[in-house]
């Protein structure tokens, strides 16, 4: 059929609009919002209303541009302070636990394949392992910020570390097992030289172009304050196919690029995380529709007993053998806390990804490790997803989120703090009215928020129990 443009952007738009106000009513319901996109693609589908798309390059390429942007993004948005004190558990789950998860799924895969009668080989059964051996990015940020999960003992920062810089370990084993299965053979000692390439040049590659791009934005005069969010976009691509190009990871090259922007002072920064945070969603919505587009939904009814096997073998045994065998040396985490990382083993995109690596090597069983990958994917965000919060609240690790009075931020440039309190009894004892309310001189009240209610504060303004005051605090 010829390439229609009118049609195209017909369906891409009634897509998008299904797909964010599914996201509005997901949360009501529990669902993962992911997993509705990935949903509403296969009901778009071939098998569905006919969308027909079958190009695995294509979703590779797409998912590949997602997931630059969504990991840069989520970098940006991680702060210094919180990952320093858990960097050493999360580079140890990110690499050795996603290795010890490809090896105990792949040895269960290849004995559980001979009883379902799929017959993959051990080669091909550590693939498939690895293509699912980690932590999926975009629906352990989606999830946790979406919920705005206040976590105890640094948990969050953690598994949003692991996830993060743990696709570079699968990426590096799927594509050396891809090699294995087409050459027949493999030099261990240049699959390691590979591993520490991926991941040496990928992590100084993102340093020094996260960096220079800081110091470039920070300096150029564009005279457009919108161009500056279309500069650092070009940045983003350029770190992760300049870092590829140079045998590189490029997937943990513009998380670490993320990191170094978003922990640095940099003009616009507010819109230009607005901006980021607007086209991570976008691009979100587009890489699981695009995903859930490209399976045939009757295919999985062939894959969904060794999914089932599989997928719970990985939630109930291979995640939590590895968080427990990795994070052993680090005494300061609770029990309660070892067991809520190992729930959240989010499967979602990457995965599906990765599965279409065979299928562009046109392995023999390449179509029964995609269908498997995605099966198990939907499996993990409907366990798993769903139970996030319940989770944590089982395990005493959730904590009250404090509720913000004000979404309002500073210019890097400005030496200034905000600093938002609520009235409580004893401040009332102390006044009723604000010009009676003693301050520093450096202090001052910008403004009152009352309910849903916003008040510019004069010196006769009566104060409530339960406001909310904003002050501004002059910095030397």
């Amino acid at each position: 059929m010829d390439f229609d443009a009118g049609r195209f952007l017909l369906v891409g738009a009634i897509l998008l609009f299904i797909s964010v106000l599914a996201g509005k009513f997901s949360n009501r319901f529990g669902t993962p919002t992911l997993l509705l996109f990935l949903l509403l693609g296969m009901l778009f589908g071939s098998d569905g209303l006919g969308v027909e798309f079958y190009s695995p390059d294509w979703a590779q390429f797409i998912g590949m541009m997602a997931l630059s942007i969504i990991l840069f993004s989520g970098g940006m948005d991680t702060k210094r302070d919180e990952i320093k004190p858990i960097a050493a558990q999360g580079i140890v789950l990110a690499s050795v636990g996603v290795l010890l998860t490809a090896l105990v799924t792949g040895a269960f895969i290849f004995f559980v394949s001979q009883w379902c009668t799929i017959n993959l080989t051990f080669t091909e059964s550590l693939l498939l392992a690895a293509i699912m051996s980690s932590t999926d990015s975009a629906s352990v940020f989606s999830i946790l910020r979406s919920k705005k999960m206040a976590l105890k003992e640094n948990l969050r920062p953690l598994l949003e570390l692991e996830s993060g810089s743990n696709d570079p370990m699968a990426y590096v084993l799927t594509i050396l097992l891809i090699s294995v299965l087409q050459a027949g053979d493999v030099g261990w000692g240049q699959s390691l030289l590979l591993f520490f390439v991926q991941m040496g040049v990928g992590a100084l590659s993102g340093y020094l172009l996260g960096k220079l791009a800081v110091f470039i934005i920070n300096r150029i005069d564009i005279g457009n304050k919108s161009l500056y969010s279309v500069l650092l976009l070009a940045f983003v691509f350029f770190i992760f196919a300049f870092t590829d190009f140079i045998k590189g990871n490029g997937f943990l090259a513009v998380y670490i690029a993320g990191l170094i922007v978003g922990n640095n002072k940099l003009i616009y920064k507010k819109s230009l995380a607005s901006f980021f945070d607007g086209l991570t969603w976008l691009f979100q919505i587009i890489m699981f529709l695009t995903l859930g587009l490209l399976v045939n939904p009757h295919e999985l009814l062939g894959v969904t007993l060794i999914g089932l096997i599989v997928g719970i073998f990985m939630i109930v045994f291979a995640r939590p053998i590895s968080v427990l065998l990795c994070l052993a040396p680090f005494r300061q985490l609770s029990t309660r806390a070892r067991l809520y990382v190992s729930w959240v083993g989010l499967r979602g995109a990457v995965p599906i990804i990765f599965a279409t690596y065979p299928i562009v090597a046109q392995l023999e069983h390449a179509r029964i490790i995609f269908n498997i990958v995605f099966f198990i994917t939907i499996l993990s965000l409907v366990i798993q997803g769903t139970t996030v919060s319940w989770v944590a609240s089982l395990l005493g690790l959730s904590t009250e989120t404090k509720e913000r009075g004000f979404d309002i931020d500073l210019p890097d440039e400005v030496k200034a703090k905000l600093i938002e309190m609520e009235v409580t009894s004893t401040f009332m004892a102390e006044a009723t009215l604000l010009r009676n309310v003693q301050l520093p001189p450096d202090v001052l009240v910008m403004m009152i928020r009352r309910g849903d209610e916003y008040l510019v504060p004069r010196g006769d303004t009566e104060i409530h129990l339960g406001d909310k005051l904003l002050f501004i605090r002059q910095e030397k």
